[in-house]
């Protein structure tokens, strides 16, 4: 009699094998190394005043003064009461980052083939082609983690709904809602929303074959299974979520209250971003051929030209030197796509893509349509302003799409499921149920298509394509001649027919060893082995070629990715509190400044947009006058000798002051424009919405008054004002109506807005403490949720268990 136990042992096998390659592809954090990620850096600059007041006080804030003047801390790491889902999450994720992430990769769509009833070799098969797909590895590289670890919970959200759908609906709500809240607790709501288009093209699927079936009412308890499970998902991040939610309205993400641009014209009324922003990266129609052939527009942005090359020939005889030639060679452009920058082309594998065309021939049913519908869709939405009449009516009929930029991002659709289909396909191939005629057919066809494609542009490359790009060439032509340009395409076109003869390659090495299994000189294991060992062969070989070895560095280098330069070491001598805005970068996109500093700037997604707004209108512009009112004190420049110095301002406002005046706006273009060359030290500009809050209709300045700042920390300021009659105070802190609260002598009391970004609040006459303090309620109710969800989830889990266990007891005593 077997153990029952034994059929658990492959699993465990797979399970150890995924971490062994994990751990192998990235064997540098072995060493206690750590990858450089940019995307992470810049993190560790915006998150550095949270993490210290957390080691400091052992308390999390929720508010940082470390960047854009003040912001949440919602999207930099806050931690949440009750984020028992979140506590799961690290436990899965035991690995030396970023090889969790390569191995969630795994276990996902490993668990996901197993539910689709796929043999566990397949599924080990399948999960290496899906954890090794160029992008997915190239993310890792540049540090988009959030986005990785939401696109590795996707195979276990879709192992849910298939179990629900399949009728053993108390494993599919137990799986879609721990999926589901493993998903969220990602915090990549882009990669979630992605996902939901695929959910869609499965539902449509299966509702399509439950009318034919007249199975209705099996798919509508399935779906009511699996709305009850998102629900509980959603409620074990409800803080995380609605957090979210209330700052995201008031982000670069929100509808913006302006009419006009910073250039004067007139700005689109729209809740979310524009299509330029929301379409500049798009891909290229025929750019995505590079989803089977690597190089087919030159690789990455970044990528060189070969060294040895027909350009390095053209420069040689314009007279450049070898040494000059090389230098050339490595800053002229092998891309030549549509994409303004590109890390990696999105390379799936020419085996995938073979396995895959051979699927469509013998996969029948649900799973071929909801794959080549969900592949279909992504892959046109990807093209972006390449297809924007497509493209136009999602950013105007689909809820939430205007919200997220670089639509190329959504081909993480096809990166899920061409894997999946190849494997299924794969699955129904190796069955004895299939007729050979069939298989033979099928594996003829889907050679000489994926082969021929790649021997199309192998033979005719020249006569399909020019290799041109109209932004990088035109510099080339202009700076250096038409013949090192005409050299120039020579060599990507050169890329292109190397890459096209690899794939051939592996496509027929693919397609011979299926060949040799049907005329019966090989056994299946032996098969899936060949074939993973080029799959492995096929995609490491390019996922090598953009995240290697050399991307890693010593801990402490992302520890402290910022050294202090001569500019921080001044600043750092003032122990007053003040902000500081950093003129030698671009400081709206960076966290080098508040890694060390309360920073004007900033690195993120989701800028406050009111601040965003003041730097378009302004700060970009060298307006003094916004930085006085912001209170920048140092504004960091380039010396003489190059090195970064501290240049002080003596014109800063302080934390605090009083206004002789004040100028009523009567809309938010009002509010921002009022605020040219004003004399923000005696004149306020204050929405018209809040005249019922001013002391008086004409202020009698009080020349005597004063209010001084007399402690501050990130959610607690406390000013002590004295005055001899009621003044209206101006605030050097950021506007942010969700959670900041002020108190007079312990009272609440009532702020307003200033100069479009700025606090301002009656002062009574006397001696006054006044305190403002960040205490969101979103903070307690999404606590609250969370707790409750947690609870409800593990009662279901106990009752479902014990009725599970009570069936089979009675099962087992009828037998």
């Amino acid at each position: 009699m077997k153990h029952p136990l034994k059929k658990f042992v492959p699993h465990l096998v797979v399970f150890l094998l995924f971490i062994i390659a994990s751990l192998a592809y990235f064997s540098p954090v072995l060493q206690g190394k750590v990858i450089y990620q940019s995307d992470i850096v810049q993190y560790q600059g915006m998150a550095k005043q949270l993490k210290d007041y957390r080691a400091e006080t052992g308390e999390e804030t929720y508010w940082t003064d470390a960047a854009f003047g003040g912001m949440p801390t919602y999207q930099l790491g806050a931690k949440y009461p009750h984020n028992y889902i979140k506590d799961l999450d690290l436990a899965i994720r035991f690995l030396p980052r970023p090889a969790d992430y390569l191995f969630l990769y795994f276990i996902g769509l490993y668990i996901l083939l197993l539910v689709l009833k796929v043999d566990y070799k397949l599924a080990f098969l399948g999960a290496l082609a899906f954890g090794f797909s160029t992008y997915l590895i190239i993310i890792l590289g540049v540090g988009h983690n959030a986005k990785a670890h939401a696109i590795a919970y996707m195979p276990l959200v879709l192992s849910g709904i298939f179990l629900a759908f399949r009728g053993k609906f108390l494993y599919g709500f137990l799986l879609t809602t721990i999926a589901m809240g493993l998903e969220l607790v990602a915090n990549h709501y882009q990669m979630t929303y992605y996902l939901l288009f695929l959910v869609v093209c499965i539902g449509v699927a299966y509702l399509i074959d439950a009318v034919k079936k007249k199975m209705l009412s099996h798919y509508f308890k399935a779906l009511g299974v699996m709305v009850v499970a998102v629900l509980i998902a959603v409620g074990l991040n409800a803080t995380n979520i609605l957090a979210t939610k209330q700052y995201a309205d008031t982000s670069t993400r929100g509808k913006s209250e302006l009419t006009i641009n910073a250039d004067g014209s007139p700005k689109d009324q729209v809740e979310g971003l524009d299509f330029n922003y929301i379409t500049e990266y798009s891909y290229g129609k025929l750019e995505s051929l590079n989803l089977f052939i690597p190089n087919f527009m030159g690789g990455g942005s970044g990528d060189p030209l070969p060294q040895d090359g027909a350009t390095k020939e053209a420069l040689l005889k314009m007279g450049a030197s070898p040494q000059e030639a090389n230098q050339l060679i490595n800053q002229l452009p092998s891309y030549w796509g549509d994409q303004p920058i590109v890390a990696a082309p999105a390379y799936i594998g020419a085996v995938v893509v073979f396995l895959a065309i051979l699927a469509l021939f013998l996969v029948k049913g649900r799973l071929k349509w909801w794959v080549t519908a969900a592949f279909l869709l992504s892959l046109f939405l990807s093209w972006g302003k390449n297809f924007s009449l497509l493209t136009e009516f999602f950013i105007e009929y689909v809820p939430l799409y205007s919200k997220f930029r670089a639509v190329s991002s959504i081909q993480v659709i096809i990166e899920l499921v061409l894997p999946v289909l190849a494997i299924i396909g794969l699955h129904q191939f190796f069955s004895r149920f299939e007729r050979e005629e069939e298989k033979k057919k099928a594996l003829l066809y889907s050679a000489g298509i994926t082969g021929g494609v790649a021997l199309l542009f192998i033979l005719f490359k020249s006569s399909l394509l020019d290799f041109s790009n109209s932004f990088y060439d035109a510099s080339i032509r202009e700076n250096l001649s038409l013949p090192v340009l005409d050299a120039v395409r020579e060599d990507r076109a050169a890329m292109l027919t190397s890459d096209a003869i690899r794939s051939l390659i592996f496509v027929l090495l693919a397609a011979g060893t299926l060949w040799v299994f049907l005329k019966g000189k090989l056994k299946e294991i032996a098969v899936i082995s060949v074939l993973a060992i080029l799959i492995l062969i096929d995609l490491v070989g390019v996922d090598r070629r953009y995240v290697n070895n050399d991307d890693f560095v010593q801990a402490r280098v992302m520890e402290r990715p910022f050294q202090k330069n001569g500019a921080d070491l001044q600043i750092e001598k003032d122990d007053g509190t003040f902000r500081v805005y950093d003129a030698t970068i671009n400081a709206f996109n960076s966290g080098r400044a508040s890694y060390y500093h309360n920073a004007l700037g900033g690195y993120h997604a989701a800028k406050p947009g009111r601040m965003q707004d003041l730097n378009e209108f302004y700060i970009s512009k060298g307006n003094i006058g916004m930085l006085n009112m912001l209170n920048v004190k140092y504004i960091i420049t380039q010396g003489k000798n190059g090195g970064a110095v501290a240049q002080r301002n003596p014109y800063a406002n302080g934390n605090a002051w009083f206004v002789d005046n004040v100028i009523l706006a009567d809309n938010a273009d009002d509010e921002l424009l009022l605020l040219d060359s004003l004399d923000t030290k005696k004149t306020a500009v204050i929405a018209s919405k809040f005249k019922n809050e001013l002391p008086v209709e004409k202020i009698s300045r009080d020349s005597t008054a004063t209010i001084d700042l007399v402690q501050h920390d990130p959610q607690h300021i406390v000013y002590e004002a004295a005055t001899t009659s009621p003044q209206l105070a101006v605030f050097s802190e950021v506007y942010y109506p969700h959670g900041w609260n002020v108190y007079i002598d312990g009272k609440p009391a009532t702020y307003y807005r200033a100069n479009y970004v700025l606090r301002a609040m009656t002062v009574p006459e006397g001696v006054h403490k006044i305190e403002f303090k960040f205490e969101p309620k979103v903070i307690k109710t999404g606590s609250t949720i969370s707790l409750v969800s947690s609870i409800l989830l593990l009662l279901i889990v106990i009752g479902g268990g014990y009725f599970a266990f009570k069936r089979n007891t009675t099962e087992t005593g009828k037998v």
